[in-house]
């Protein structure tokens, strides 16, 4: 049996924990690594 553990870091290391990304044509896009919490979810086997 595989078991996987969860760290939780303070910070997403792609939006910097802000949850989303500026677009340089304006507006903004929704993180895909954090889904937007601006927390970062690492599986660890």
């Amino acid at each position: 049996m595989i078991k996987f553990k969860t760290e939780t870091a303070k910070s997403c290391p792609y939006c910097k924990g802000e949850g989303y990304f500026q677009l340089r044509l304006g507006g903004s896009e929704t993180c895909g690594c954090c889904n937007g919490s601006g927390k970062s979810n690492k599986k660890i086997i």
